[in-house]
């Protein structure tokens, strides 16, 4: 185990409750002395297998067999909700047609595309942002079904975000999901290159 720590956007913290249960606090702010853990879902079920949590802690700790499977439903959950706000301000256009215009428009912060929807579309979108000469990042992360009950639409497949605040925050919690998953952030499986072999073990706090 080693104590190596990282920037705090690569990675996850976890706290220790009263009753021993390990709970992870992806926002970093729940009470409570911390763990922190490189963001890579491997690394999480490692920890957890080899009972680093408990070690760092010096306390027993409850570490649930499928926790690394939560942190990813927390990781997702916390970008449709970014996605679901940036929606509700106004910075979020769906329906190829919408978000063609809006790349010939330029000032798309993010492109939007359901992992389940079709490649021609994509790829003629991805022609229309070489035209405008967008380096809007492609987020291929969720399926229509998410993106549809995120934005609270039917058969969202294309979205484009704005650029802006809302924008940044939501890629951002984006690429940390695909890297949390060892993925692209358009959704595309990276090679082992880009995945640590060894985990970091955990960084307790102070």
């Amino acid at each position: 185990m080693t104590r190596r720590r990282g920037a705090p956007e690569a990675m996850i913290r976890f706290v220790r409750g009263p009753d021993g249960a390990l709970a992870p606090d992806i926002a970093a702010r729940l009470p409570g002395r911390g763990v922190w853990v490189t963001a890579r879902a491997e690394l999480v079920a490692q920890a957890a297998r080899k009972h680093l949590f408990a070690r760092s802690l010096k306390a027993r700790v409850d570490a649930e067999p499928q926790l690394s499977e939560d942190v990813d439903r927390l990781l997702e959950a916390d970008c449709l909700r970014m996605l679901s706000l940036a929606n509700k301000a106004g910075a979020v256009v769906a329906g190829f047609g919408k978000v063609a215009d809006a790349l010939a428009r330029r000032g798309v912060g993010a492109l939007v595309e359901a992992s389940d929807g079709g490649e021609d579309g994509k790829r003629k979108l991805a022609q229309a942002a070489r035209r405008g000469e967008s380096a809007a990042p492609v987020i291929g992360l969720f399926s229509s079904v998410q993106l549809d009950l995120a934005l609270g639409r039917t058969n969202v497949i294309h979205a484009a975000l704005a650029e802006g605040g809302a924008s940044t925050a939501f890629v951002a919690r984006c690429r940390r999901l695909a890297a949390y998953r060892g993925v692209s952030i358009d959704g595309a499986t990276t090679t082992g290159d880009d995945i640590e072999a060894e985990p970091d073990g955990c960084a307790t706090e102070g």
